[in-house]
């Protein structure tokens, strides 16, 4: 008999999440399906779901939502609104589930809701949605506590391998950007190869505590409004005396990262920074040739110092 199978968008929160979901949905004996990394074909069938003014990201994760079409039993498509009192995130993660449930109706879709103001976690969200998966509570809490595991488990060696880069003599930059963009193979990746080309170690803004990233992220704006703006600014707080250039990436056009890298623009001081904004038109060419220049005024910035 062939196992019930689960799809899972490759955008957005698959990299936040992807650990304990797949592990989670696999213990309870589901087959998990991941969308094909993000092509432009992946963006021209978002497109065909969005307004003009989403951003690019949010066109991607719809174009990876429509691409799973007759590829699995059910898809999730989570819903965040806050983690919290001061730990809200950007209204798109609130309304995802809702736009793709107008947008696909012959859809089965599952989700959970993470909305701790209202004492919705993720715990009791999953252990939720679960119940719709199997009638087994044992086995739905055993799945849970086994995937969380492996979740931090995961997170623990990425934050000690990243670590290690602190004591290399290349030059280090911070990439700042969020997971889903940094991580995807259209926006993020084209970047990191090209950097990790030109000899830069690269230290990632997302792995790091994220509790104590955000205690960092008060020292840059105490007043920063989005949970996930916040851990991204600490790590800048936190590394910023050991890195020798911060790049922020930005998808086209971003609400909260235009008002957030502007801000560190304007604040952060003796470090070279610059901002990629990247659209559904972005030429490699163009960005190889900033990214060179870059490198080469903190080699040369570096050489002068020592």
């Amino acid at each position: 008999m062939n196992k019930k199978t689960i799809g899972i968008p490759k955008a957005f929160l698959y990299y936040r999440y992807h650990i304990l979901w797949e592990k989670f949905f696999s213990l309870l004996g589901y087959e998990v399906v991941i969308s094909e990394d993000t092509t432009k074909e992946t963006i021209e069938l978002g497109k065909i779901y969005s307004i003009d003014e989403s951003c690019l990201s949010s066109k991607i994760y719809l174009g990876h939502v429509a691409s799973l079409k007759d590829k699995c039993d059910y898809i999730l498509i989570p819903r965040i609104d806050n983690y919290g009192t001061g730990e809200k995130v950007c209204v798109k993660f609130n309304a995802t589930y809702d736009l793709v449930k107008n947008l696909f109706t012959d859809y089965q879709i599952l989700d959970y809701n993470i909305d701790k103001k209202k004492h919705s976690g993720e715990f009791f969200s999953l252990m939720k949605l679960g119940l719709k998966l199997t009638n087994n509570p044992w086995k739905l809490l055993k799945s849970y506590i086994l995937a969380k595991k492996e979740e931090k488990s995961y997170q623990k060696k990425r934050i000690i391998e990243q670590s290690k880069k602190l004591n290399s003599t290349n030059p280090r930059i911070l990439v700042v950007a969020h997971p889903y963009n940094i991580y995807d193979n259209y926006i993020g990746t084209p970047i990191i190869k090209k950097l990790e080309s030109l000899g830069i170690d690269i230290i990632y803004a997302d792995i790091l505590d994220r509790k104590r990233a955000k205690l960092y992220a008060k020292r840059l704006s105490p007043t920063l409004y989005w949970t996930y703006s916040k851990e991204l600014i600490g790590a800048i707080s936190y590394y910023q005396y050991i890195i020798d250039g911060i790049i922020f990436i930005t998808s086209f056009p971003c609400g909260p990262d235009s008002l957030v890298n502007e801000l560190m623009l304007r604040k952060i001081k003796d470090i070279p920074i610059t901002n990629i904004l990247v659209d559904e038109l972005s030429a490699s060419t163009g960005l190889e040739t900033r990214l060179e220049s870059f490198v080469d005024i903190i080699k040369e910035r570096r050489d002068t110092y020592e």
